[in-house]
């Protein structure tokens, strides 16, 4: 027995990968009793299974994966899905909805509608068939869809979901990840979508690397803490306002009590003039006399 790579080495198709009592597993073929990679990736051996991650490429359905699609069709009973890669899936409505349901299906799903979904067969003829049984499985609402490579999504979501989980928590953010390289993200604000968008690409582009999920953990640790200290900055501002405010108020106050004495003035000269014609009527009545 004996293997022919370290530990996520970047491997070819037709290399010797090991002999002896070793499993080949995805992305890896055996021949005469020796394994050899069948792509361009990195190389791994889990216990005595030996695999390959694709460094890139594009998606090839498997049954059990978790997919994202998108609704292009709906025709009959069917649901035609956009979830990337050469092949178009279909989802029948009895792998969806309970019965009785309506002849139209398009009220419960229609066209851009974004799904989660599990393929449940796959055949290169006819392409892969899907299912919303499980749980989980559902209308992914609101929220937006980025593309990465579906190879580099065994990294994104991390050993037993380490990575992804760690990015929610951060973020506290909604994500489905789905096998074929599309990840759902729902965020609260534009920064958190900014910052996981961020992230996910790091993961991309870094996935060869090691020790990832402790620097994207820092990362996210650096730009949440300086969100928290650029929003107090706005606080001051609304209290500077509403001194401002304040500081008016007494000068309309003062304004009104300015205009009051102007009538009480007003009304004073009017009876004044009023008095003095009084006094000028006997002397001309007298006149005329």
């Amino acid at each position: 027995m004996a293997v022919y790579f370290q530990k996520r080495e970047v491997v070819v198709p037709g290399q010797l990968l090991a002999d002896g009592r070793y499993r080949p597993s995805f992305g890896t073929y055996d021949e005469g009793g020796k394994i050899y990679s069948s792509l361009m990736g990195l190389a791994e051996l889990r216990g005595n299974t030996v695999k390959v991650v694709a460094l890139d490429g594009v998606y090839i359905p498997k049954e059990g994966d978790l997919v994202i699609g998108v609704i292009k069709l709906v025709a009959g009973n069917n649901w035609k899905i956009d979830i990337g890669g050469p092949y178009g899936a279909s989802l029948h409505a009895n792998n969806a909805l309970r019965r009785p349901y309506s002849d139209d299906i398009s009220e419960y799903m229609d066209l851009g509608d974004v799904v989660s979904a599990e393929v449940s067969a796959f055949d290169r003829q006819s392409g892969p068939f899907l299912s919303m049984k499980e749980r989980g499985l559902e209308v992914l609402e609101g929220g937006m869809i980025l593309e990465v490579s579906p190879a580099k999504i065994p990294r994104i979501i991390g050993r037993r979901g380490s990575m992804i989980n760690m990015i929610n928590d951060h973020l506290k953010i909604d994500t489905v990840v789905g096998q074929n390289g599309r990840i759902w993200i729902k965020s609260p604000d534009v920064e958190r979508l900014r910052l996981a968008i961020k992230a996910f690409r790091t993961i991309e582009e870094q996935a060869h690397t090691s020790n990832l999920t402790d620097r994207i953990n820092k990362m996210l640790a650096e730009e949440i803490a300086k969100l928290s200290d650029s929003k107090p900055s706005e606080e001051p501002s609304a209290n500077i306002e509403a001194e401002n405010e304040e500081e008016d108020k007494p000068e309309a106050e003062a304004a009104e009590e300015i205009e009051e004495p102007v009538e009480e003035i007003i009304e004073i000269e009017t009876s004044t003039d009023v008095e003095i014609e009084s006094d000028d009527k006997p002397e001309t009545e007298e006149v005329n006399e």
